[in-house]
């Protein structure tokens, strides 16, 4: 099997780290770059002792070097500083699959509104493919910039999605309760992470405005082939190092129930190996998806107010984040999508 040689970029964050874990092991990536200023000239094993045989050692990321090194490059890096390398890397050649949000979003000034900075590659959207290997499976396979979602859009929009698409849901009021760990936040020292902080603690933030927000409407109004969708994504902090339950309010359409919303979800994801379809009346459980690239969904339905009530279980390092840009990989790289993540 020829092997594909791939970098991480940013691999000391929790993203990285967890590329580090996917990529070590899967059977047809060979792991030839791995950057970071803060651990460049250690190596991989002595940054992640879990990984104490790697001896491949970080270096500062300089585009030049990681296009010798690699044909493909993950960006694991914070918005903004991601189409950075992503303009020089693709003018060399190296295809890039960012998990960064800077080429998720189609439009520019909402980009700007969310993020609070004009966006800084405006010229790279247009070869830009949101990476949801369940939606956009055939874009993947060509492209040459992927666009990982975020982990709470993730959780969201494939369920969502097929409701809205199979017209078996309202486009109106629409409600996304979502909880995530900690490691949702990166891997950082500020205060309203510190264990003292977070343990024995729920709490939601950024109830309006959220950056994950734009991004999962503009992905529902396309299922919907509505002009725009319009919700309410309410993200809380809770005290597990990984995972993400959402929780999606749906206002149903006449002769839908629980039943047949999970016909429908079946009918979506049918031979897609990462999603998981329970019975009626089943809900998802973060516990039976956490350190793989599965998202479990279930559905109940309220036959007194007329809400579905979908419930969907990630985590948000793998599904969320690494596993899906390694998904997104195997599409790309004529693979089964599932090599290396089972």
């Amino acid at each position: 099997m020829t092997r594909t040689r791939v970098a991480i970029v940013g691999a000391s964050g929790y993203a990285g780290e967890e590329l580090l874990r996917i990529l070590l092991r899967h059977p047809a990536a060979e792991l030839t770059a791995v950057t970071s200023r803060q651990y460049a000239g250690q190596t991989a094993g002595a940054v992640f002792p879990r990984y104490r045989e790697c001896r491949l050692p970080f270096i500062n990321p300089d585009p030049e070097q990681i296009a010798a090194l690699a044909e493909v490059a993950f960006l694991a890096l914070p918005h903004g500083l991601a189409a950075e390398f992503a303009a020089p890397l693709l003018a060399r050649g190296v295809k890039v699959i960012d998990i960064s949000a800077d080429f998720r979003l189609r439009d520019t000034e909402v980009y700007a509104r969310y993020y609070k900075t004009p966006h800084p590659a405006p010229d790279l959207l247009r070869r830009a493919v949101y990476g949801l290997p369940e939606r956009y499976a055939d874009a993947i396979r060509t492209a040459d910039l992927i666009a990982c979602p975020g982990c709470y859009p993730t959780s969201i929009i494939l369920p969502a999605a097929a409701l809205l698409g199979a017209k078996l849901v309202e486009t109106t009021g629409i409600e996304a309760i979502s909880l995530s760990g900690v490691s949702g936040a990166g891997r950082k020292v500020e205060l309203p992470y510190l264990f003292p902080e977070c343990n024995e603690s729920v709490r939601p933030y950024a109830v309006t405005g959220h950056r994950h927000l734009p991004e999962i409407e503009q992905e529902l109004a396309a299922a919907a082939g509505a002009d725009a969708v319009v919700i309410n994504f309410i993200p809380h902090l809770i005290p597990v190092n990984r995972g993400i339950h959402s929780t999606i309010l749906l206002q149903a359409r006449p002769g839908t129930n629980a039943g047949t919303a999970v016909d429908c979800l079946r009918a979506a994801y049918d031979g897609k190996p990462f999603v998981r379809i329970l019975d009626p009346g089943e809900l998802a459980d973060t516990k039976h998806v956490t350190m793989t690239n599965m998202c479990e969904i279930g559905c109940a339905f309220d036959a007194r107010t007329g809400r579905l009530i979908v419930s969907s279980a990630i985590d948000n390092l793998t599904k969320g984040a690494s596993g899906q840009a390694v998904q997104c990989l195997n599409l790309n790289q004529g693979l089964p999508e599932d090599t290396g993540l089972n």
